[in-house]
């Protein structure tokens, strides 16, 4: 189950389960998977992002994912 959800500077999606294994599934490009992990990621699932050239991840809510 999708537990975090991360977007880089480049567009670049992962996704983690619960353990932190990431969800190969889910990794590429957030225009073609945006979507699909927003229909697929429960309620409780985590959302962030690497604004601008930060190095620190920004937790978003998932409506401005």
């Amino acid at each position: 189950m999708i537990k975090f959800v991360i977007k880089d500077i480049s567009g670049m999606v992962m996704v983690f389960d619960e353990q932190g294994e990431q969800l190969p599934e889910y990794q590429g490009q957030y225009g073609e998977l945006r979507r699909r992990v927003l229909e697929d990621a429960p309620q409780e699932a985590i959302f962030g992002c690497f604004p601008g050239d930060e190095d620190e991840l920004k937790i978003i809510p998932r409506e401005e994912w």
